[in-house]
């Protein structure tokens, strides 16, 4: 099923601002809420759906993306991004500052702690960003690449608790284990209920008597990891594909940060690019473009002939269909090859070379005549285009 337009979604213009989009979010967001809409799972979805737009419009580089490429900029394939893995608490622990400092973003607005968010975990990690150069025949055809990071990695002697042993976690005395605390306070408007993340635990409901040795009660490691990565075909020279929780990992047992990949593109030793097309420049001495002349040119896939008709003048392009590079969304089919004829011109000539040309020089075949069928570099352009 296609995903829907993600200004659509926040019900948005392309033009709007953060401020905007924020205010968008949050309406959308309590609108759909699960406690608001128990057991609704039509309901729940499209609160999700709202979350994953926000979580790209409301970034610059990744509504950047999107507005270019569209879903396949920022979620692209094979488990890129997007929704892949997405759960209440992702979206509570991500985005709860739309809301306030509440545990739970939306209990102002329901009176308490939601079902749907339970206990905030410890510190979420923060992301890695690392770059891929990949050559264009493996952006042709897309390519897995197995890279190795260094991170913060889940503690193995605690599992990412922190703690020495279970026996050296107990509930929080100051909040009873609920990982929040309320308050009631007297306004103008009467006693009003708040309530904010326990100091004492940072919202996880309990507290470690006794550290790990290991990782000193950081739940985690630095450690080295091989990460397997899935890359698109037709993905380009600066675009960022995102893997959801492959970044640093959090503290105590919190959620894992995303892992962002910035493509790079090697200099190719015969081919430069034009979006979905490639360029290819094929030199012709003066006999072959005169004469016509059959020749091979190399494509990503392999090398092909193509023929010269009598007569080409420099600057001619020839064009191989669907030998270029797939779009990164998908359904746009293959660009194509494009060829651009160079006459070679020697700089060092023979003595017998030199006798030839003079003589071709005042031959009348050789003399250039305004309005032949020859026609100028624009012109050509011109034509090509049309």
């Amino acid at each position: 099923m296609a995903k829907r337009d993600y200004y659509e979604i926040l019900g948005v213009s392309k033009t709007a601002d953060a401020k905007e989009i924020k205010k968008a979010y949050r309406k959308v967001a309590i609108k759909y809420h699960p406690d608001k809409n128990p057991d609704d799972k039509s309901a729940e979805e499209k609160f999700k759906e709202a979350a994953e737009a926000y979580e790209v419009l409301s970034d610059e580089n990744k509504r950047a993306r999107y507005d270019r490429f569209g879903h396949a900029g920022v979620d692209g394939q094979s488990g890129f991004g997007g929704r892949g893995g997405m759960t209440m608490d992702d979206i509570f622990s991500n985005f709860s500052d739309i809301f306030g400092d509440s545990g739970s973003p939306f209990e102002s607005f329901f009176g308490g702690q939601t079902r749907s968010s339970g206990r905030r975990r410890g510190q979420k990690g923060s992301n890695l960003r690392i770059k891929v150069s990949l050559t264009l025949e493996e952006i042709a055809k897309g390519v897995t690449k197995k890279i190795k990071v260094k991170k913060q990695g889940k503690c193995e002697t605690c599992s990412g608790s922190g703690a020495k042993d279970s026996s050296s976690v107990q509930s929080c005395g100051t909040c009873g284990g609920s990982g929040y605390v309320r308050q009631v306070k007297s306004t103008f408007l009467g006693q009003m209920q708040t309530t904010t993340v326990c100091p004492g635990c940072n919202g996880s409901g309990q507290q470690i008597t006794s550290k790990c040795t290991s990782c000193k009660g950081e739940g985690r490691k630095l450690t080295d990891e091989t990460i397997e990565i899935d890359i698109p075909a037709g993905v380009e020279e600066g675009m960022q594909l995102s893997m959801r929780g492959k970044g640093n990992a959090g503290k105590a047992s919190g959620p894992a940060g995303d892992l962002l990949i910035m493509i790079e593109e090697k200099k190719h030793k015969y081919f430069s690019r034009d979006g979905q097309n490639i360029m290819y420049d094929l030199f012709l001495n003066f006999a072959d473009s005169a004469l016509g002349t059959s020749v091979e040119v190399p494509t990503l896939d392999k090398a092909v002939k193509i023929t010269i008709p009598p007569g080409t003048p420099a600057g001619k392009i020839f064009r191989l269909r669907s030998k270029g590079l797939p779009s990164v969304q998908g359904y746009s089919g293959k660009g194509d090859q494009l060829i651009n004829v160079n006459i070679w011109t020697p700089k060092k000539l023979s003595p017998e070379e030199k006798e030839v040309l003079e003589k071709m020089r005042e031959m009348p075949g050789f003399k250039p005549k305004e309005g032949s069928d020859q026609k100028g570099f624009f012109a050509r352009m011109k034509d090509f285009f049309e």
